[in-house]
């Protein structure tokens, strides 16, 4: 990448942060209000997209999503309406950590659904499944098994009662 690309990029990258949604109101604490940070080892920019490669990062609030690409789409006004990661993801929140192969975050809908070989922990406790959904504002979780006919379709947990 040449230098004056480079430049560019970096003033996109400037303005698209200073047009992404803050929070308008101090009383609301919903995670999908909260402003939206990325950072990447590249990038490119276009009209309705912001691509990110290379332990490419997304953070809300205290939430964070990492994964080798992530993709930020925009809707007509400009504004990020929808992430998709791509890779090894991880989507990590205060209290737990999921882990999968593709994950899509609808920002709207405040949803995160993590797809593939998923793996989702809470402390010491422990699920695995096929396709997770995961409410950024509520922290309520669904964990579904793998397709129909793919091996070990069932959803497995291992649970330590009062932290033991």
């Amino acid at each position: 990448m040449t230098a004056m690309k480079m430049k560019m990029l970096a003033a996109a990258t400037a303005l698209t942060v200073l047009v992404l949604p803050t929070v308008g109101d101090a009383q609301s604490s919903r995670a999908s209000n909260q402003p939206i940070a990325f950072g990447a080892d590249s990038g490119e920019q276009t009209a309705q997209t912001i691509a990110l490669r290379g332990r490419a990062e997304v953070t809300q609030g205290d939430n964070r999503l990492r994964a080798d690409a992530i993709t930020l789409y925009r809707d007509a006004s400009g504004d990020p309406d929808r992430v998709e990661a791509t890779g090894t993801v991880y989507f990590v929140t205060p209290t737990q950590s999921m882990r999968g192969d593709r994950a899509v975050y609808s920002i709207d809908a405040g949803e995160v659904v993590v797809t593939g070989d998923v793996v989702l922990t809470q402390g010491q406790n422990v699920l695995t499944g096929g396709r997770l959904t995961y409410n950024v504002n509520t922290d309520a979780a669904t964990m579904a098994g793998a397709p129909r006919g793919a091996a070990g379709n069932r959803i497995q947990g291992v649970f330590y009662p009062n932290g033991n």
